[in-house]
């Protein structure tokens, strides 16, 4: 049975979402893991209100920015894999790591 961890990771600041992928698609490398991705998602857009106080009514223009994506998987290599879930990453940076079992071609159910 295979193993393939699926990493997300979502952040608004562009350049370290950038450095941190570059970052781990290096180390997956430099260990001989085999990676998939980064896979680009479009950025979104999002909108937040903002009230001057904590009655309805007067509010602020609302608070737009961008929230950008990444995605990779790794093939196998569990101990890497777990080195990677245990980094430290930035606080600006959300990620989510999803192990998902797999089983080879042509394999039947007992």
């Amino acid at each position: 049975m295979t193993f393939v961890t699926k990493l997300s990771l979502e952040s608004g600041d562009r350049a370290v979402l950038e450095e941190t992928v570059t970052d781990i698609k290096q180390f997956l490398e430099r260990k001989g893991a085999e990676c998939r991705g980064p896979f680009n998602d479009p950025p979104q857009h999002l909108s937040v209100p903002q009230y001057r106080n904590l009655s309805p009514g007067d509010r602020f223009s609302p608070w737009d920015y961008p929230v950008y994506s990444r995605r990779l998987e790794i093939h196998g290599n569990d101990h890497i894999a777990r080195q990677i879930g245990h980094r430290d990453f930035p606080p600006s940076l959300h990620v989510e790591i999803e192990v998902e079992h797999r089983k080879p071609a042509g394999h039947r159910r007992s």
